[in-house]
């Protein structure tokens, strides 16, 4: 057998098996989710404790959402006198000044509301939270981010967890604003639907660790200063401290019951922005913290579900690499019949989709509150959810490679647009750049490689990776397409 070959089916098998074990990983986490009772703490929640809050809106040119964002923060019902509000603002254009002007006008209705301008951008996110934090007179520091609509009663429903001295943070799920607005918010909805009602529900509920997910939460600002506070090495700053603070023994508590309303990026290039930055930050903050997570004396079921946590935007290296060796497979197999039981490791792939329909299966059950409709939605959404991913995956295997060779970028925002109903449009509001990148050119080459995958399988008279091939030409070329669309406008 050639050298060549060989390394592909060694390769090829390497990345399947870890597939399929991450894959058993969220299968544990699903089976913790529907053990799952009541909200964890409801107990320990006091009504009667009400310290001083601080709000913190990092924010960054954002013209379009600011204002409702400042209104309904000032909306959240909580005494005047222990509720203080911080605009972060690092922005460049005009949303400065309708910013000092929305700030004047709470003051003038009697909020304790800031704005604290920086002239540069050090740090970026995690640099602006940092410096409000030095700043802040609450014991505890709610953030939302600018695309967040928080809920009037936020405060009421999260603040008295906090009675528990252990509890470092409370998370909330996050809420759509516009999941019906097109076929990607509607996605984007149903694979974040799966993260906050399963997979955040299914690690806290046993202890592990969760993360804060960057807004929509609250921190006991004493677990922000003694884990070491925001650091702005790796482009996902909340999943890097949410392990420094729980890697030294302060407690996460995930609310499934109070919810955060925000917008959904519905421009391409918007979401292709955020899925960089979340997937390399992965990588980041797997190669800072993954080591200490071993290290430590947490339980085992602890440390395996936090690697597979941390090493989870490696799934988009898998997946691309996989789906590019897959042809090759197919062509090198009928010349080597003695590795015919070899080839069944292929099955490890088709198992790990059963599991993860399993997974999102329940996710949609779940958040369509078993209604008649949710069977119809997850049979619609589930194989275009799995195809777009998979569309996705050489824009994010790459990001995940840059973060673990430490390869540094700047922290790029997604751009919001005040997008809620389907009146509302990104098109002519700028902050979109109208190139078009190799990236998107390569999964347009991408798409037609995997249409020679489900030709090969007439000419080879084998159809074990078809439904696979169909995905992936699916998923590259509608991701392609958006590209081209979403540039044009």
């Amino acid at each position: 057998m050639m050298i060549l070959e060989i390394s592909v089916f060694v390769v090829y098998s390497l990345l399947l098996t870890f597939i399929f074990f991450y894959s058993l990983s969220q299968l544990d986490i699903l089976l913790n989710f529907k053990h799952f009772k009541k909200q964890k703490n409801k107990d320990q929640f006091k009504e009667d404790f009400k310290p001083k809050v601080t709000i913190q809106l990092p924010v960054f040119n954002e013209r379009y959402v600011i204002e409702r964002l400042i209104e309904t923060t000032c909306k959240i019902s909580y005494p005047k006198e222990l509720l203080e509000i911080q605009v972060l603002d690092d922005s460049t254009d005009e949303t400065k000044d309708l910013i000092a002007k929305m700030v004047q006008l709470k003051k003038n209705e009697g909020f304790d509301i800031k704005h604290i301008y920086r002239e540069n951008r050090i740090g970026f996110k995690a640099g602006a939270l940092k410096e409000g934090t030095l700043i802040a007179k609450g014991d505890f520091i709610a953030i939302f981010d600018a695309d967040f609509m928080p809920d009037e009663n936020f405060l009421k429903q999260t603040i008295g967890y906090f009675a528990n001295p252990k509890i470092g943070v409370v998370q909330t799920p996050w809420l759509h604003l516009n999941h019906n607005y097109n076929l990607l918010t509607s996605l984007q909805a149903f694979g974040l639907n799966a993260h906050f009602s399963i997979e955040q529900v299914g690690r806290n509920v046993k202890n592990h660790f969760i993360n804060f997910n960057g807004t929509g939460g609250i921190w006991r600002k004493e677990c922000i200063e003694t884990s070491g506070g925001w650091q702005s090495d790796t482009l996902t700053e909340d999943l890097d401290l949410s392990y420094r603070a729980q890697l030294i023994g302060w407690e996460f508590l995930f609310i499934n019951d109070v919810g955060s309303p925000a917008e959904l990026p519905a421009n391409m290039k918007a979401l292709r922005t955020q899925q960089f930055r979340w997937t390399k930050g992965a990588a980041e903050c797997a190669r800072k913290n993954l080591w200490k997570v071993i290290k430590s004396d947490k339980p085992v079921a602890t440390k395996l579900h936090a690697t597979f946590h941390l090493l989870n935007s490696f799934i988009f290296v898998c997946v691309a690499l996989t789906a590019i060796l897959s042809i090759p497979v197919m062509w090198f197999k009928p010349n080597w019949p003695e590795l015919k039981n070899f080839f069944y490791i292929g099955g490890l792939f088709i198992f790990s989709f059963v599991l993860l329909g399993f997974y999102y299966w329940n996710s949609s059950k779940y958040n369509q509150k078993y209604s008649p409709q949710h069977k119809t939605r997850f049979l619609l959404y589930f194989p275009m959810f799995l195809s777009f991913t998979m569309g996705l995956s050489l824009h994010n295997a790459i990001a995940v490679i840059e973060g673990y060779l430490g390869k540094k970028t700047p922290f790029i925002r997604t751009p919001k647009f005040n997008i809620i109903s389907k009146k509302d449009t990104w098109k002519g509001k700028g902050y979109l750049s109208k190139k078009i990148s190799i990236m998107s050119l390569l999964e347009g080459v991408f798409s037609i490689y995997f249409l020679v995958g489900l030709a090969l399988a007439f000419y080879l008279n084998d159809f074990g990776l078809f439904p696979v091939h169909l995905l992936l030409f699916f998923g590259f070329g509608a991701i392609f397409v958006y590209s081209l669309s979403h540039s044009s406008n």
